[in-house]
């Protein structure tokens, strides 16, 4: 994201510090934090390192990360316990304990530094709202890819719960679309067993995607499981269950076939190709771009270009998107 236009702030001297950092946060970890950019590392000359005890550093509330991988904080400690913390760990100033400070950003740092025996650790003193607090938070573990699809979901949704940000706010915030927050926050919406198989990994993202919206989700995410179905495997499935062709189907098909119970004058359905690499690739280009599932059926002469959407506003970003893009 580009750095926002002076011009467009109507009242600079009043709020130049917020759209500072809200543009820091749209911009992902680099600009939040001035590593790799002059104007931004300016300001962090200001707030120089300090040292502090490591006792004085609390984790922070609005953490969205649940779960540390142990065999990684010990990696981390190792290298901590042999060339110390390398990237100060940045904070703010308690709400409730004076001299203390709540961390915005390197809580595995701070956890790897206390199995490493440090009496102090480096930090950044910064200035942050709640709201901001928690926003950072996502935004490091999200670009560092340290959170879990739920986790991603959960912060999403306080984000919007706890401080009324809509779904195109966090685009903004953390650099991604609003399909990608959509679908993310979707997660939140599936039984509590297929979420125990996304938390466990046994299933994927992908996997927990394509079941949104299927008859009988945990059912299928144990077959998913046990079978070791890919992606494109449960949405072939999941197709076929919802049109009565396959297992869990509890409906007749819409549809017709040439075998199928509509008699001889039934019209048959044509058979598309298999799909080379190619079609696959292409559906997969198309469908992280929309953010939505995407099915290409080639039929020999003409073929089939299908979007799956789920809600309204699903199919408004989409033709948004088409409105947006110039024609050759």
């Amino acid at each position: 994201m580009s750095n926002q236009d002076p011009s467009d702030v109507e009242n600079p001297e009043e709020n130049q510090q917020d759209s500072e950092k809200r543009t820091n946060l749209g911009r992902g970890l680099a600009a939040l934090f001035g590593d790799e950019n002059e104007d931004y590392a300016s300001l962090d000359k200001v707030r120089s390192t300090k040292e502090v005890p490591i006792e004085h550093l609390h984790p922070n509330r609005f953490q969205p990360r649940q779960y540390f991988d142990d065999e990684a904080l010990a990696s981390l400690t190792d290298s901590i316990r042999e060339n110390g913390v390398l990237q100060p760990i940045i904070v703010r100033r308690h709400p409730d304990r004076a001299s203390e400070y709540e961390i915005i950003a390197g809580e595995r740092r701070w956890r790897a530094s206390q199995k490493a025996l440090l009496h102090e650790v480096p930090v950044v003193i910064r200035e942050f709202t709640d709201s901001q607090a928690l926003e950072v938070a996502i935004v490091e573990n999200v670009q560092r890819q340290d959170l879990s699809p739920l986790e991603e979901a959960e912060g999403y949704r306080r984000l919007m719960d706890e401080f009324s940000h809509t779904q195109e706010d966090l685009g903004r915030v953390v650099g991604k679309s609003r399909s990608h927050i959509a679908n993310t926050l979707r997660l939140l919406t599936l039984p509590d067993e297929v979420k125990s198989f996304l938390e466990a990994g046994h299933l994927s993202a992908g996997h927990a995607r394509a079941l949104i919206g299927a008859d009988n989700p945990a059912t299928l995410a144990k077959r998913i499981f046990a079978d070791g179905l890919s992606v494109r495997e449960t949405e072939r499935l999941i197709k076929k269950a919802k049109s009565g062709e396959g297992d869990g189907a509890d409906r007749p098909s819409g549809k017709t076939s040439a075998k199928g119970a509509g008699g001889e004058g039934a019209e048959s359905r044509p058979v598309p190709f298999e799909k080379d690499a190619d079609t696959i690739a292409l559906e997969r280009d198309l469908s992280n771009m929309l953010g939505l599932e995407v099915a290409i059926e080639f039929y020999g002469k003409g073929g089939s270009l299908t979007i799956r959407y789920e809600t309204l506003e699903q199919l408004d970003d989409v033709l948004h998107r088409l409105n947006q893009t110039p024609v050759n």
